[in-house]
């Protein structure tokens, strides 16, 4: 891959002029081979350096060894497979000196986590491909498997098919691994197959094979103790060239009218196929593949655990499993597991990437150069964090509550879920650690673990603003009903609010119209509330000041308009028109405009939205019968810094400016009401 470095085309074409003229020479004098490899190798090295971000040596180069393309294979299938493979990526990745091509053979939600993951991860020098898993499932789908991963624990048979005709080798790797070194070290095993080898496995170090565990137990054939699949050097060429794919079914039927089924899917099969065929498997040394499962022989394969490659946490009980250097292993695995995977963005050879681009373009000496360069970054997204099952509804009138929070906000999350029983996606805003901490709370949760209708995408933090349209246009798109209630996790919608917004939707014929209806604000000043539970209770709250229409003390133009002295008596739904400054709550379509990006941290982030709605010509429409409730927390930090920062506030009226404009552009005269709004504030 060439560098998108600029002026370095023509030193690319001299460059390869040389390679050329040496090859020519070599042919012409008839140097010795070793003296023609060292001046390719000082062109390679060279070019490296100066114009190309990664060689593939093992095609175009193929006499430079020490940058090779490794490709590595996994088969990833849920969302908690999905939490697991990213945790194997980064141990890769934090060791790598070399360019990776990772191939996943995924269902649909793996599929849809890791392509939106590795998109915006934008790690240099790393491929990614997908293969559908529900394509290969015909494969397999006739060998019975008693193992926990079902039908995806059987797919690593099938990648001679599954992957690229014209890929010779591939690593193959269990999501529940760790890497302690660099992988090209294991790519460097393939050298040493002998001619007849296909497939390289690290010794089994549980006596599951010897069929000694418990009485009865008849376990699949094997060569010895047997051999684990947790890490595989696939020579998929070799293994095209003998009739793999014939040969593992024919194993498989034959053992299979005795064995019934398989107990450990894929490594049954692979086992009995080499105990037929011993001369063709290569045994790797057992630091490749040190599992923790209990009861094994893992700490025979290292004497300090320095000397150790790779981490196979292959037992149910994960890293709670007994080992006397457990400690070791559970810390290291936490390390990755909670690393700032921004971190692991660093160029391999040097090149600027796409992003470093687009920064230079901005100007340094810009006041406002901050908020700019926040625009243009962009932030790692795991999509579907948790377990996420949601049935569309029949009436085409389902809706989801979409909002944003950090970790500050994390306790309002168990009562939104009470207050509201359909679906929610939410994205929070976190560090890696604190995604973590985050997954404990709510594997600890009774009321979090019982909602499966919840989307959490966790958008990673980079920079020094919150981006907070950025993470609300996450929460957005990730949407699966056809109608958003887009509102802020510290507000609490009244009990039942989910029934009547479905019911309003119908009677105001969303389907047809466009329509943004305005669910009215309020707030209490209490942390301790007890919620109203109909309007008349709220009425007579709102009378005795145990409540108040939402920031009617600090920004009263933002909901003055939704016109609370009207909606005391209203019955009906009744539109207002939009005001400058105006940022109400609303439930629209799914297809609405998405948040500008350019707002980040305090001001005018939802004000800018409802502007374009309008712009967009949505007619607002009051909820009679609606309402939600802000619950009270301390300022955020970006607020504070609104606040005390006159560069802050300067740099907010210019983007409003640009906004401004942007809008002119994209609406015409139409927009024109916005900036003479604005000045006569």
């Amino acid at each position: 891959m060439l560098c998108p470095c600029r002026g370095k085309l023509k030193l690319l074409v001299v460059s390869l002029s040389f390679v050329i003229l040496f090859t020519w020479l070599y042919l012409l004098v008839g140097n010795s081979e070793s003296e023609y490899q060292d001046a390719y190798r000082q062109i390679f090295r060279f070019l490296e350096r100066n114009v190309l971000c990664e060689i593939d040596y093992s095609g175009l180069f193929f006499l430079c060894s020490d940058v090779k393309l490794i490709h590595v294979a996994c088969v990833c299938a849920g969302h908690n497979a999905s939490r697991d493979v990213v945790t194997l990526v980064k141990s890769i990745l934090f060791h790598r000196r070399n360019p990776l091509h990772f191939h996943f053979i995924t269902d649909t939600v793996a599929n849809q986590i890791l392509s939106t993951l590795f998109q915006s991860w934008m790690v240099p020098s790393v491929q990614v491909s997908f293969y559908d898993a529900d394509e290969l499932k015909s494969e397999v789908s006739w060998i019975p498997n008693k193992h926990y991963s079902g039908i995806y624990g059987l797919m690593k048979l099938t990648l001679t098919k599954a992957l690229p005709s014209n890929l010779s080798k591939v690593i193959v790797l269990d999501t529940d691994i760790t890497f302690a070194t660099d992988i090209a070290e294991l790519w460097a095993i393939f050298r040493k197959f002998t001619e007849k080898q296909v497939i390289g496995l690290v010794e089994n170090q549980s006596d599951w094979y010897l069929g000694n565990l418990w009485k009865n137990h008849k376990p699949w054939p094997a060569l010895g103790r047997g051999f684990n699949t947790g890490v595989i050097l696939l020579y998929l060429e070799r293994l095209r060239r003998i009739g793999w794919e014939q040969m593992w079914r024919l194993t498989a039927e034959r053992e299979l009218m005795s064995m019934l089924s398989t107990s450990l899917a894929d490594q049954d099969i692979f086992n009995a196929f080499i105990k037929q065929n011993p001369v063709l498997v290569h045994q790797l040394p057992c630091f490749w593949n040190v599992q923790l499962s209990d009861h094994t022989r893992s700490e025979q394969c290292y004497t300090e655990v320095s000397d150790l490659k790779v981490i196979h946490w292959n037992s149910p009980k994960k890293l709670r499993v007994k080992n006397k250097h457990v400690e070791f292993f559970r810390n290291l695995y936490l390390t990755f597991l909670e690393y700032d995977g921004n971190l692991l963005r660093r160029e391999l050879f040097g090149c600027p990437s796409q992003l470093q681009h687009a920064l230079e373009e901005l100007d340094e000496d810009d006041q406002c150069y901050d908020f700019r360069r926040e625009r243009i970054m962009v932030h790692r997204v795991h999509l579907y964090f948790l377990q996420y099952e949601y049935t569309p509804t029949d009436d085409g009138t389902d809706i989801t509550l979409v909002a944003q929070l950090s970790m500050d906000r994390l306790q309002m999350l168990e009562a939104i879920c009470k207050h509201w029983e359909g679906p929610i996606s939410l994205a929070l805003y976190m560090s890696d650690a604190e995604a973590q901490q985050f997954l404990r709370y709510a594997q600890a949760s009774e009321v979090l673990k019982n909602r499966k209708n919840v989307g959490y995408h966790i958008v990673y933090k980079e920079g020094q603003f919150y981006p907070v349209n950025l993470v609300r246009n996450v929460a957005l798109r990730n949407v699966n009903t056809p109608y958003v209630f887009l509102t802020d996790v510290d507000f609490l919608p009244m009990y039942g609010l989910y029934d009547y917004l479905r019911k309003s939707i119908v009677q105001l014929d969303m389907a047809s119209t466009k329509k943004a209806l305005v669910v009215p604000a309020f707030e209490t000043l209490r942390y301790r509330l007890s919620f109203p539970k109909s309007k008349a209770e709220l009425l007579s709250m709102l009378d005795m000041g145990t409540l108040y229409t939402f920031r009617y003390h600090v920004w009263t133009k933002g909901h003055a308009p939704t016109n609370y002295a009207k909606w005391r008596t209203a019955t009906t739904p009744y539109k207002v028109e939009w005001e400058a400054d105006f940022e109400p709550y609303v439930v629209v379509r799914r297809d609405c405009p998405e948040y500008d990006h350019r707002f980040v941290g305090f001001g005018w982030n939802k004000v800018s939205h409802i502007m374009e709605l309008d712009a967009q010509e949505y007619d607002f429409i009051v909820l009679p019968n609606a309402f939600m409730i802000h619950m009270p927390h301390a300022p955020s930090f970006d607020i504070s810094k609104f606040r005390s920062s006159p560069s802050y506030r300067y740099c907010l009226t210019t983007l409003k400016d640009e906004f401004h404009q942007d809008l002119s552009r994209k609406y015409g005269s139409a927009a024109l009401k916005y900036l003479t709004a604005q000045r006569n504030i």
